[in-house]
């Protein structure tokens, strides 16, 4: 699977996902809020460190919608048609996966923008002495794709494989 997040105007983008499996999704706006980290960026590289199969971006590559919407109108009718019946809640791994995927972002920001000079301590929920080893990792993750973000002007993307 493919993943396009493109720059756009301040700290907004968005992002497109090609993948093999489900239909074609189109893009979507991101949140937007850090000028080096795109919210979604990090769950992308926080997901694919620390090996989580079930996250936003496993479940998307499986073929799960996620917060997307298909291109296609009629399979956006049919997905719409699928969100208001009644179908199973996310299974237990599935929802363990979103919140791993959740505590480790909120981990690993902090501790990389500490590390760049960005804030000058770690919010308190954050313990420096207690960070699980694949923070680090994430880390450098994040230092990786940073500055490549950061420089990128409006209209231009970054591709990253999941």
């Amino acid at each position: 699977m493919r993943v396009v997040f493109t720059k756009g105007p301040g700290t907004s983008y968005d992002i497109a996902v090609h993948r093999a499996a489900g239909p074609a999704l189109a893009p979507r706006n991101g949140p937007g809020g850090h000028p080096y980290l795109p919210h979604d960026l990090v769950h992308f590289l926080v997901e694919a460190e620390a090996g989580i199969a079930l996250g936003v971006y496993g479940r998307l590559a499986a073929g799960d919608n996620g917060l997307f919407w298909p291109a296609d109108p009629a399979e956006r009718a049919k997905a719409a048609r699928h969100r208001r019946s009644k179908r199973p809640r996310s299974s237990p791994r599935a929802r363990a996966d979103m919140a791993r995927s959740e505590e480790l972002a909120g981990l690993a920001v902090p501790v990389w923008e500490l590390r760049r000079g960005l804030r000058e301590t770690l919010p308190a929920y954050v313990k420096a002495d207690a960070l699980p080893p694949v923070v680090d990792r994430i880390v450098a993750r994040l230092d990786t794709c940073a500055d490549r973000w950061h420089a990128l002007e409006p209209g231009d993307s970054l591709e990253l494989t999941w």
